[in-house]
């Protein structure tokens, strides 16, 4: 594909579902995830997002490089604080998709602080939260569920 000339997002649907699920389901993605589930399938995968999509606590967005879904952001609040999330095919990345999809939602949420977490292994992710403006304000080791055990996880924060 090449890098992307247009990336846009547009509310999750339930015909995006097929793509989605392809997607949170390779296993190099759930593995750089780490704290993704990524082992349910497909009937409740669609009841997890089923889910997902009622939630108005919940902003989810379907990551498209010219008119290809190639993944999906999200927002939900925790706490009282925005928390940003990414999903991108793995065969889409290192093409700058991920970076322009989160600023697209970054410039349409006024609130600061926003929050994200990656695995401290995750390079390409940490990358991506560095052009973003993220900074690490804090290191956890927790369960990560795509990992069978504990794992370093990076918190950063955008204000």
């Amino acid at each position: 594909m090449g890098e992307p000339h247009v990336v846009t997002l547009r509310p999750t649907r339930a015909a995006d579902l097929d793509a989605l699920f392809r997607f949170h389901h390779d296993e190099t993605a759930v593995h750089q995830a780490a704290f993704a589930p990524g082992d349910d399938d497909r009937p409740a995968f669609d009841a997890r997002w089923a889910e997902r999509l009622a939630d108005p606590e919940l902003t989810t967005r379907t990551v498209r490089a010219d008119g290809r879904i190639v993944g999906d952001v999200e927002v939900r609040r925790e706490h009282g604080v925005a928390v940003l999330d990414s999903w991108i095919d793995p065969d889409h990345w290192g093409l700058g998709i991920a970076t322009r999809a989160l600023r697209l939602l970054l410039d349409g949420l006024p609130e600061r602080p926003v929050r994200a977490r990656v695995a401290a292994d995750n390079r390409g992710s940490r990358a991506v939260l560095a052009k973003l403006g993220f900074a690490e304000v804090a290191r956890e080791l927790v369960y990560a569920p795509a990992r069978g055990g504990e794992t370093e996880r990076l918190v950063y924060e955008l204000d």
